[in-house]
This record gives C-alpha cells, sequence and structure tokens, in this order.
C-alpha cells in the first residue's frame, strides 16, 4: 500500500484537498487545515433547511400574497413556480454543496472564470444579515413588552398617543349605539409600533435619521449576541439548536391556527383569503408574484444551501431531502395563512370593517395589525407572547444560516489561517454587522431597512442565480454535472431536471429579471417618497453584487498564461482540484486529479487502497465507462 504523502509536500499544489470535512486521519501532520466540521446528527442538516427557509415571510408574505392574487386561484400558479424554478433550483445549489464540500467562495473552482458569482452571493447575504437581524431586535422588543398583564398597544392615553388614536373597544361599544366613523383615526398597536417603538416623529426622512432609540440598540445587541452563541462552534453548535428553532415554530403556528378557527368571524378571514378567482390566472403578474414568493421563501442563491450542504456526508440522500423541505415549507406557507386570516376575519368582525381594510403584509402584520387583534382576546399577554416567540425562532434559524454561510465561505478561502480561529472570525463578523446596522436603531432607522429590503437582494440575487444555472449547465456541462450527482447519489437526475436547469428555470429567472426592471417602483413608506439621493443608492447596493461577476472574471484571466481566448478557456475549466474533497469518494475521472496520483487506471488503483467495490465503486466503473466511449465517439 502506498504511504500516506506528507502534507507539506502536498500543501504548494492541492494544500487543502487531501482533508475532508470529516477526516480523522491522525498521519496528517500539523500543517494541514484544521477538520472543517460536519453535521454531528441525521437530523441536524434536513432540520437546519427547513428553519432556514420556513421564515418570517412565509406567516407576514404568503398570505397577504395569497389573497391579493385570487385567493386559492393562486395555488395553481404557486405550485407551477415550484416545480419550475423552486425544486431544481433548490437541488442543483445542495448537489453543488454536497459534491464539493466547499462553501460559496471555494466552489467556484467549478470555473474559476465566474469566482465573481460567489463574491456577488456574499455582498447580498451580508446587507441582509444587517437589516434581518433588526427585524429580530423588533421581535424581541414586543416579546419583552408582552411580559405583562395589561399590553401596552392596547389603550390609547399613553404619552405616546395623538388625538386621532381611537381604542377598538370604543369602537365596538359604539357600533353597538351608533356607528363611529373610524377614517382618519389610528389604533393604538399602530401608534406603540411608529410612536414609541420607531419614534420616527423624530426623523424627517432617511437623510437625517435622528439619534439612536438605546432600547432597540440594546435588543438588536441582545440578538447578535444570541446569533453568535449559536454559532459558536458552526454547525456543531446551530445543527443542535435548529432542533428547537425549526420545530417550535410548528407548536406554536398549531395552536395560534386552533385559537383563530375558533373565534367568532373566523371563517370570514378564511374565506376571504381561500375564495378562488379563477379571472386572476389571466393575469401575468400573478404568475410573477408567484415566482417571487417561491424564489425568496425557499433562499435560493444566498449561498444558505449550498453551506449547509456542504458539511453533509458525500452520499447523503439529499434528492428526498430536496422535496421534504420544499414542500414542507410550501404547506406551512399554506397552514401560516389560515393562522394569519382566521385572526383577522374575527378582527373585522370585532371593528365592523370589511376584511381587505385589516390585511396587510410585513411588519405592518406582524407589529400593528396581529398585535392588535391579540388585545381583543382573553389572555392577550399570553397570546402576544406565542406570536412573538414563534416570529423569533422563525426568524433566528434563517439568521444562522446567512451567518453561516458568510463564515464558511471565507473560512474556505484560507482554511490554513481562519479554520482554527473560526470563532473569533465569526464574533468579528458579528460585531462588524452589528456596528454597520446602529443606523436601523435610529429614529429614521426604518426608511434605511425599507431601502435595504428593497435593493440589497433584488436583481442582483437574480443574475446570481441566472448565471450559476447557465454556468453549470453551458460551461461545465450537463452531462458532467450529472455525472457528478450520479457518482453522489447512484442515480442520475431525470429529464425533469435537466429540463428544467437547462431551460425552464434559467428562462423563468429572466422573466422575473425583466418584470422587476420594466415595473420598477421608487421605495416608500407610508405616505413618505424617498429622495432620487436614496434611490440612487438602492440601485448601487444591487448593481454592485452584479458588478463583483466581471471583476471576477478580469482577476481569473489575469492569472493565466497566453492570449487572451486561451486564458478565457483555462479559466473556465474546472480547478485541478476540482472534485469530491475526501480521497475515498474521489473515484473514476477524479482520482487523477488528485496530487500524486500518476496511475492511468486510476479507479483500480483506488479499489486496491480501499478494498472491495461499493455500489458507489460501481457507479464509477459505469461512469469511466461512459467516459471512454464518448471519447472514442469523438475520436471517431
Amino acid at each position: 500500500l502506498p504511504s500516506p504523502i506528507p502534507c507539506s509536500l502536498l500543501q504548494p499544489v492541492a494544500p487543502e484537498l487531501l482533508v475532508s470535512p470529516s477526516s480523522q486521519d491522525g498521519d496528517l501532520g500539523s500543517e494541514c487545515p484544521e477538520d472543517r466540521g460536519n453535521w454531528t446528527g441525521r437530523l441536524d442538516f434536513l432540520l437546519s433547511c427547513i428553519g432556514y427557509c420556513v421564515g418570517l415571510g412565509n406567516v407576514w408574505r404568503f398570505p397577504y400574497r395569497a389573497y391579493t392574487n385570487g385567493g386559492g386561484a393562486f395555488l395553481v400558479p404557486y405550485f407551477i413556480m415550484l416545480a419550475i424554478c423552486g425544486i431544481p433550483i433548490f437541488f442543483m445549489e445542495l448537489s453543488l454543496g454536497q459534491f464539493s464540500s466547499l462553501g460559496p467562495l471555494a466552489v467556484w473552482k467549478i470555473s474559476p472564470l465566474f469566482k465573481g458569482v460567489g463574491m456577488g452571493t456574499i455582498l447580498i447575504v451580508s446587507l441582509v444579515a444587517i437589516y434581518y437581524n433588526m427585524i429580530i431586535a423588533y421581535v424581541l422588543f414586543y416579546l419583552f413588552a408582552s411580559l405583562t398583564s395589561d399590553l401596552p398597544w392596547q389603550h390609547c392615553g399613553n404619552w405616546w398617543n395623538t388625538d386621532l388614536c381611537l381604542d377598538h373597544h370604543v369602537i365596538k361599544a359604539g357600533n353597538a349605539t351608533f356607528p363611529v366613523n373610524i377614517t382618519n383615526t389610528v389604533s393604538p398597536s399602530e401608534e406603540y409600533w411608529s410612536r414609541y417603538v420607531l419614534h420616527i416623529q423624530g426623523s424627517s426622512g432617511i437623510g437625517n435619521p435622528g439619534r439612536i432609540r438605546w432600547n432597540l440598540c440594546l435588543c438588536l445587541l441582545l440578538s447578535w449576541t444570541i446569533v453568535y452563541l449559536c454559532i459558536l462552534k458552526g454547525v456543531k453548535s446551530s445543527g443542535k439548536v435548529v432542533y428547537f428553532t425549526a420545530t417550535f415554530p410548528y407548536l406554536i403556528l398549531v395552536m395560534l391556527l386552533i385559537r383563530g378557527v375558533t373565534l367568532e368571524g373566523a371563517w370570514k378571514g378564511i374565506r376571504f383569503y381561500l375564495t378562488p378567482q379563477f379571472d386572476h390566472l389571466l393575469s401575468s403578474k400573478v404568475w410573477i408574484e408567484a415566482a417571487l414568493q417561491i424564489f425568496y421563501s425557499l433562499g435560493v442563491g444566498f449561498g444558505g444551501l449550498l453551506t449547509f450542504a456542504s458539511y453533509n456526508t458525500f452520499h447523503q440522500n439529499i434528492y428526498r431531502d430536496t422535496f421534504i423541505v420544499t414542500l414542507g415549507n410550501a404547506i406551512t406557507s399554506i397552514l401560516a395563512g389560515f393562522a394569519i386570516f382566521s385572526v383577522l376575519g374575527y378582527m373585522s368582525q370585532e371593528l365592523g370593517v370589511p376584511v381587505n381594510q385589516v390585511a396587510k403584509a410585513g411588519p405592518g402584520l406582524a407589529f400593528v395589525v396581529y398585535p392588535q387583534a391579540m388585545t381583543m382576546l382573553p389572555l392577550s399577554p399570553f397570546w402576544s407572547f406565542l406570536f412573538f416567540f414563534m416570529l423569533l425562532t422563525l426568524g433566528l434559524d434563517s439568521q444562522f444560516a446567512f451567518m453561516e454561510t458568510i463564515v464558511t465561505a471565507v473560512t474556505d478561502e484560507f482554511p490554513y489561517y481562519l479554520r482554527p480561529k473560526k470563532a473569533s472570525f465569526s464574533a468579528v463578523i458579528c460585531i462588524a454587522l452589528f456596528l454597520m446596522g446602529l443606523i436601523l436603531t435610529t429614529e429614521g432607522g426604518m426608511y434605511w431597512l425599507v431601502l435595504l429590503d428593497d435593493y440589497s437582494a433584488g436583481f442582483g440575487l437574480m443574475v446570481v442565480v441566472i448565471t450559476t444555472c447557465l454556468v453549470v449547465t453551458r460551461v461545465y456541462g450537463m452531462k458532467r454535472f450529472c455525472r457528478d450527482i450520479h457518482m453522489m447519489l447512484g442515480f442520475k437526475p431525470g429529464p425533469y431536471f435537466r429540463a428544467c436547469w437547462m431551460v425552464l428555470s434559467p428562462a423563468t429567472m429572466m422573466a422575473l429579471l425583466v418584470y422587476n426592471i420594466v415595473k420598477y417602483q421608487p421605495s416608500e413608506y407610508g405616505s413618505y417618497r424617498f429622495p432620487a439621493w436614496a434611490e440612487v443608492l438602492g440601485i448601487l447596493m444591487g448593481v454592485l453584487s452584479c458588478l463583483m461577476i466581471p471583476v471576477g472574471m478580469v482577476v481569473a484571466v489575469l492569472r493565466e498564461e497566453g492570449t487572451l481566448w486561451e486564458r478565457v478557456q483555462q479559466a473556465s475549466r474546472p480547478a485541478m482540484d476540482w472534485g469530491p474533497s475526501l480521497e475515498e469518494n474521489r473515484t473514476g475521472m477524479y482520482v487523477a486529479s488528485l496530487a500524486g496520483s500518476q496511475s492511468p487506471k486510476p479507479l483500480m488503483v483506488h479499489m486496491r487502497k480501499y478494498g472491495g467495490i461499493t455500489s458507489y465503486e460501481n457507479t464509477a466503473i459505469e461512469v469511466d465507462r461512459e467516459i471512454e466511449e464518448e471519447e472514442e465517439e469523438e475520436s471517431m
């Protein structure tokens, strides 16, 4: 048997190659990069993916999108777009991550010319992580405010209330005797949110954010502390936390659902939510909205799925996991709609107004409408605490994914320096993003949050996903990609996946991108319109992530030798050390690319070294045979 090659000799050729995510090889010297780490339990990966995908958007965006786009009829384009766009791209990301055991930057060894795509991804995720944790800070604020016998947004008469404030108890009592005119009035919950929590009256606009709200600042600090403690040991710690954060929201959701449907008027809201309006299906807007919901809900393009899959064992059945997570995510969205609209139906009956006057999306639903509905229930602080605790757990595991993506991407680029100091590096990233997010804790912080939300992951993210899809299928090659999956899972993707990857998914993403550009609307918050310079800043945020792609191309081309065309060709080919990270998984054509491998029949060497032929070695033999046949056909 050949003796292990000393790590010091391998260093110049492929330094991190022979050290796998799960390698426990005692022969390798201390100069090798530190162990990358793996999931420690069988369900860690699955629950992390569910926790990542099932987030705040399932509760505050999907139900509203459904009712404004045809009610029950919206489910038709929703599931069609899930099949065309969601499932195939989800599976592609998981396959890339698991096959290479690399993060979103290093995975571009598949085609170094396009490494800028990975850089764009990291920029997008960093911007999203800044404002997403601010939303978690708002949730923490409301969670603490719910620890009282009387919710602070229940009545008017507080120092932050204005003369326009009108208590729902007054409306209900008034409607029994004479109708109360509620136009030009504001609910106590709305004034609590805008005048107390945000203190937005202290800011004249995005250019004058005002002072820092120290109670919000402390909540933001707490949310970053929680996130850091949970990702302290990478996937080994976050993989255990998700057993709680990914499952507990379902328990609360079911409790809120049962409570909701037993309220008087609940069916009024549910009818409003699900009554199909099939004429809406003739509108292109409905199909675009369905695709957008799928796109953002599954979190494709953010690098989180790729990062999580990179910590899997090589033969993990991600095909099965893809369907469990994507369909589970869709069902959760629909369930959340029942929980939300049953309460909105009850609320509309209490206030004597139509459901569409109380239905909102986004922060307006989470921090104004639903808290107001909670005040109408017996034991309102208990239900309020449950609702915000559910939002906290939904938000945290998505934030874990964003942070793990950033940390993994950079540590995979510099394994020798950063892997041993991963905890310290994670702390530096958390502190940096906390400091950048301080502007969101000011009195005008909501304006900045809206700007980040509208532009950070808009068209830039779509460009990243389209480019990834085209590079994998056109540059790397569909045959080769399917062969890699065959080697990893024991079977090739069927015609459905190949058709989606080649044509349907990129075409749908292109349509989304064009629609977003054509139907561009300037940002607004309530009646506030953003100034032109803020719009330009937002557009630059989106463009910057796209610019990373040509910048990465220039860098890759400059590193090669020869004429310009030769450099482009060389940079677009996979790197020499591209492939599975563990030596025993580098079967078939990939054994030849290992440092020190001289054999013309690398598979035979592999089998002699590791003994026996497993079903996966059989797959490797098939793959070798396919390659030989293709080479013979080409020579003829």
